[in-house]
């Protein structure tokens, strides 16, 4: 049986791209099991991507294939990419999109080095190749390749130089943490770059929580404790501390961003 083959574009949800990249994968290799991870990351957000993949590519089983189409710099002379870690393998551009996978954000995430190769051997893309679409002539056909069981060191050559994203790390004191926001979801919650079990030991009852100047004054385990339309801090499902409304969008309520910053204070800190 062939591998998992998932898709993670920005191209919306019905886009004819979608559709023309799994016609490639499918004439290629007809078996191929296709999975929609995404279609709706926002355009060309590299970072929201990041984040994604960080948040799920670590559930699925080794060996398979995870196509990531986020490409602003699609045409340009940026690289296409094989990366393979831990068993997980993507085909990517390189803008950084998949080295969330690689960082240390609340937890330690896939910890081998990755195996990053350069894809150059055209016999593995389609015969006409678009400038703006790369996931069609160059991601699908060699995705599919892959599922059928070509050696990835055929695809091209070793590659050292891909691009990093860097994240703010966050500043983790005994009576003091201080990060920002790095995601947020379909709900409104902001996701942010605290770790879950910094968080959790401060269980001081006076404790000071700021999303930018605005207080977060509940603190909770499950959004079902508060009251709908409560503002409320708590550890998320991935390990971060997360600012929530319980039946509403923190995002709307606060009107904050991705990068906005958070402080959690304890009052016996001298500097509150």
């Amino acid at each position: 049986m062939e591998p998992l083959i998932t898709l993670t574009t920005d191209f919306g949800g019905e886009s004819p791209y979608v559709a023309a990249m799994k016609g490639v994968i499918l004439s290629l290799s007809p078996h191929a099991q296709l999975i929609d991870l995404s279609h709706q990351i926002p355009p060309q957000d590299v970072r929201f991507a990041a984040f994604f993949l960080r948040a799920s590519i670590s559930y699925f089983p080794p060996e398979t294939i995870h196509v990531v189409v986020v490409d602003p710099g699609v045409g340009t002379d940026r690289a296409l990419l094989y990366v393979e870690v831990d068993g997980h393998r993507l085909l990517a551009p390189d803008n950084g999109c998949w080295t969330g996978l690689m960082r240390q954000v609340g937890q330690t995430l896939l910890s081998g080095k990755p195996t990053v190769l350069r894809l150059t051997e055209r016999r593995f893309w389609r015969p006409t190749v678009s400038p703006t679409f790369h996931g069609r002539d160059i991601l699908a056909p060699v995705a599919a390749h892959l599922s059928l069981g070509e050696n990835p060191r055929h695809l091209g050559q070793p590659f050292d130089d891909w691009v990093r994203l860097e994240w703010k790390s966050p500043i983790i004191e005994p009576n003091r943490l201080v990060g920002e926001v790095i995601f947020i979801d379909h709900f409104g919650n902001l996701i942010t770059n605290i770790p879950g079990e910094a968080f959790a030991r401060m269980d001081d009852p006076h404790i000071q929580i700021l999303v930018g100047d605005q207080a977060v004054t509940r603190r909770v385990h499950t959004y079902g404790e508060a009251e709908k339309g409560t503002l409320v801090a708590l550890v998320s499902s991935f390990d971060l501390m997360e600012v929530a409304v319980s039946g509403g969008s923190a995002q709307k309520k606060l009107g904050v961003r991705v990068g906005s910053a958070v402080h959690v204070i304890s009052p016996t800190d001298p500097g509150a």
